[in-house]
């Protein structure tokens, strides 16, 4: 079965940190583009991170550049986003997915797989 499990999400402080974790099975990750989106109660879903099959590139939406960083381990076959200096505007359910390629804003193109979320919350 093809899927993608995210984890690693919950409730942080502002200025705290989280690493979220995507999981991929029944398929490898190395032919994809994978990346973050992230969608907040009432806005539309957007991207955050992408990270490119080929050399690795990283791409991240303007508001969380230089706080987050995604990186992927093929041989895990798992990608990961570390969240620093969180903020409440960072509160929303995070969906890993994998498509075609990276967008330059952090996105990810031609998505074929969508994880199910996991949800973090930013609050004091």
């Amino acid at each position: 079965q093809v899927q993608l499990v995210e984890s690693g999400g919950g409730s942080v402080q502002p200025g705290g940190s989280l690493r979220l974790s995507c999981a991929a099975s029944g398929f490898t990750l190395d032919d994809y583009a994978i990346g973050w989106f992230r969608q907040a109660p009432g806005k539309e879903r957007e991207g955050v991170s992408c990270v490119s099959s080929s050399v690795g590139s990283t791409y991240y939406a303007d508001s969380v550049k230089g706080r987050f960083f995604i990186s992927r381990d093929n041989a895990k076959n798992t990608v990961y986003l570390q969240m620093n200096g969180l903020k409440p505007e960072d509160t929303a359910v995070y969906y890993c997915a994998t498509g075609a390629r990276c967008s330059g804003y952090g996105s990810v193109r031609a998505v074929n797989v969508w994880g199910r979320g996991t949800l973090v919350t930013v609050s004091s």
